[in-house]
């Protein structure tokens, strides 16, 4: 027998193992050549030999049950005697090489000896022999915090399977989640990976309470070290504008919820109007609202009624001057030579108060009808064939003015519906009001620019270049546009050609009626941008979006009618994201809010401190049943500690993380320090704060 030995398996069953505690084992610890081992405390480890192999198992109960002794005889009875026992959770095998395997795969017996852990065993388990050149994908070595019961060793983990396949930091408020988030970038940044630092990372990070840019920026007390090497990117509130342009039919539905009988269609066609109308300015074709247009004419030169009277008197002579002064590649000159036929049946009409008196030649109006009808013919058949067709371009990233849309191409869409009218205007004014609100209200407009009524040039590559830290790449002294004039005044000049590696963007004065529509699309341009690489280059530019209070961005529960835009993209990051090199960090401190599917799709977590039954419950049902026995700490974890499982550990375990260094601005206030303080007058500066709240900033004296 091994001197190791501490007792036997009383009971297995397909995770966990009962060991019952040899009796002449007086203490909790037992005396080895080298030094003297712990026996059974919660966490530690005990192995279980089977051949050449060691199975390792984790304590996660100890308790002790008398047995009462009976005589022979059955009439005496004798003092009980006390017997001690373990259940330890199986987690992972020592193999006979010395090396160490997450999972089981060969079962103790009955009666299996158990050991106690010694100091190689440690070693295996925790992987702390020095590498001279390390396996990236492979091996665990990113150290992030310590072992409460082995303070001599670092929990370690691998980057890219932490980052690689989504993971989720989840705890109480107060709990440690910002400390173990800005720690284990810290730790990522500081490392040297054979001998490298990191260089061209790329960290988007939705910052909703405005806490990390002291993590990454540093304070004159507490500076970053790293500073120069991550030089980070912080976009405030009067950074952070997304252009309305990039939204699709989607984001437009769910923002401004036109309703699905009558509003949408008409929305939909107002949308592709405007934006065919920048298509056909850009490709010198004939914009679709003159086309519109002319066929609404021929059709009233077919009814020949009196509303082609009032077009001919009225409206013609201003749409002849503007339809003349396009630049097409096509030859309008037949269409305008018979606009002007058309027109000089004008001079047979007059008016009189409302009423025009007066006829129009039927022959004319035939001519005319049959030579637009030709030439509309032709036009199609040359430079129209060769357009993608109107309603594709609706979800096209092409700038139109909003301001045009609601007060000129809704009026065209409704034109274009035949028999319509008045009745449809009407239906549809609820929404052109509500639009018309947003492009009034400030706070809604200028996030996402929709006073903008010039294009910015290459707007598209500029905004995505500028969130994911590479505007280096496209800057461009002589630019003036937004995006050049923000980075310019937040960077240093000798930093221009220099990539920023953290985008921290500050959400937290964004107004909540764009705050799911904002998120969602800066996730759906990030995947769209890395979904259009090359085959050969796809996951060559890996991108980690942290969702900071995860809850506001992809709630399980809808708010309303209808489903989350913002939870609609990052489940589809969750599930999708990984081919292309985008994956998701999620910090929450409710998850049985969080959507099901994101997390479901996470293969690492790092848990804090969860006193909450359905957080608890929820977060069981994530994992694999052989953790739930190290779950059940989770009410009692004290701060900074969290438990950390899944593929990018090598085995589940509690950890003491690594104290971030600067802390992200998080801490909890100092009550009893603060009002014990002798009150100063000029503090808080009230007129100060509320002259900053009125413009919606933040005091910043």
């Amino acid at each position: 027998m091994s001197d190791r030995n501490i007792g036997k398996v009383i009971s297995v069953d397909s995770f966990r193992v009962f060991i019952r505690l040899d009796d002449d084992l007086k203490s909790l610890y037992k005396s080895g050549y080298e030094d003297i081992y712990e026996v059974a405390r919660i966490n530690s480890y005990v192995i279980i030999p089977i051949g050449a192999d060691r199975i390792v198992a984790m304590v996660t109960s100890v308790r002790a049950i008398d047995e009462t002794e009976l005589g022979k005889n059955k009439e005496a009875i004798f003092l009980t005697k006390s017997s001690r026992f373990l259940i330890a959770t199986m987690i992972g095998t020592i193999e006979n090489d010395g090396r160490y395997i997450q999972g089981v795969y060969n079962y103790p017996i009955l009666d299996n000896p158990v050991w106690y852990v010694v100091r190689e065993d440690l070693d295996a388990i925790f992987d702390q022999q020095p590498k001279d050149n390390i396996d990236f994908s492979e091996d665990y070595y990113l150290p992030i915090g310590t072992s409460p019961s082995f303070t001599d060793y670092k929990i370690k983990i691998n980057p890219d399977k932490f980052f690689g396949k989504h993971s989720a930091i989840l705890g109480n408020t107060g709990s440690g989640k910002s400390c173990t988030f800005a720690s284990i970038i810290q730790s990522l940044f500081s490392f040297k990976y054979n001998g490298q630092l990191l260089q061209s990372a790329h960290f988007v990070v939705f910052d909703t309470n405005g806490e990390y840019k002291q993590a990454f920026m540093g304070t004159k007390e507490v500076p970053y070290a790293k500073l120069k090497e991550v030089n980070p990117f912080h976009i405030d509130k009067d950074g952070l504008k997304v252009p309305f342009w990039f939204m699709n039919f989607s984001d437009f539905d769910y923002l401004f919820t036109p309703t699905a009988g009558t509003q949408t269609p008409i929305f939909k066609r107002a949308l592709s109007l405007s934006k065919n109308q920048s298509v056909a300015v850009i490709k010198r074709n004939i914009p679709q609202t003159y086309l519109s247009k002319l066929e609404i004419i021929r059709n009233e030169c077919l009814t020949n009624n009196f509303v082609i009277k009032n077009t001919i008197y009225s409206e013609l002579e201003d749409f002849i001057n503007e339809f003349s002064s396009l630049e097409t590649d096509f030859d309008k000159n037949n269409i305008i030579s018979s606009l002007q036929r058309l027109l000089e049946e004008k001079s047979k009409l007059s008016k009189n108060g409302n009423y025009l008196n007066g006829c129009v030649s039927s022959q004319v109006l035939s001519e005319f009808s049959e030579n637009i009808e030709k030439e509309l013919s032709t036009y199609n058949q040359t430079i129209r064939s060769q357009e993608t067709a109107e309603e594709r371009n609706i979800d096209l990233p092409i700038y139109f003015n909003f301001e045009e849309l609601i007060n000129r191409y809704f009026e065209e869409a409704i034109i274009e519906q035949e028999n319509s009218g008045n009745k449809l205007r009407e239906f549809v004014s609820t929404l052109r009001l509500r639009l018309q609100s947003y492009l009034g209200d400030e706070r809604l407009c200028q996030p996402l620019m929709m006073d903008q009524t010039a294009e910015i040039e290459n707007s598209l590559a500029k905004f995505i270049a500028f969130v994911l830290g590479d505007f280096c790449k496209v800057y461009s002294q002589e630019d003036d546009d937004f995006f050049t004039l923000f980075y310019k005044d937040k960077t240093k000049a000798d930093d221009t050609k220099k990539a920023n590696q953290i985008t921290i963007i500050d959400m937290s004065l964004l107004p909540f009626d764009v705050l799911e529509t904002i998120t969602g699309l800066v996730g759906r341009l990030i995947l769209e941008f890395v979904s259009r690489f090359p085959e050969e280059e796809r996951g060559k530019m890996p991108i980690v979006i942290a969702l900071e209070e995860a809850q506001n961005y992809i709630p399980e529960r809808n708010r309303g009618d209808k489903e989350s835009i913002s939870k609609k993209v990052f489940e589809r990051i969750a599930r999708e994201g990984r081919k292309y090199g985008v994956s998701l960090l999620i910090s929450s401190q409710r998850p049985s809010e969080l959507s099901k599917t994101v997390l479901s799709q996470c293969n690492s977590f790092v848990v804090h401190r969860l006193q909450n039954p359905d957080d608890q419950t929820y977060v069981r049902q994530l994992v694999s049943a052989a953790n739930n026995d190290i779950l059940q700490q989770l009410p009692i974890l004290p701060q900074q500690h969290a438990i950390i499982m899944g593929d990018a550990v090598r085995t589940p375990v509690q950890v003491r993380m690594n104290t971030a260094n600067p802390r992200p601005n998080s801490n909890n206030p100092k009550f009893i320090e603060n009002w014990i303080q002798n009150p100063s007058d000029d503090f808080p500066a009230y007129k100060d704060i509320a002259k900053a709240w009125e413009k919606g900033e933040k005091n910043k004296h």
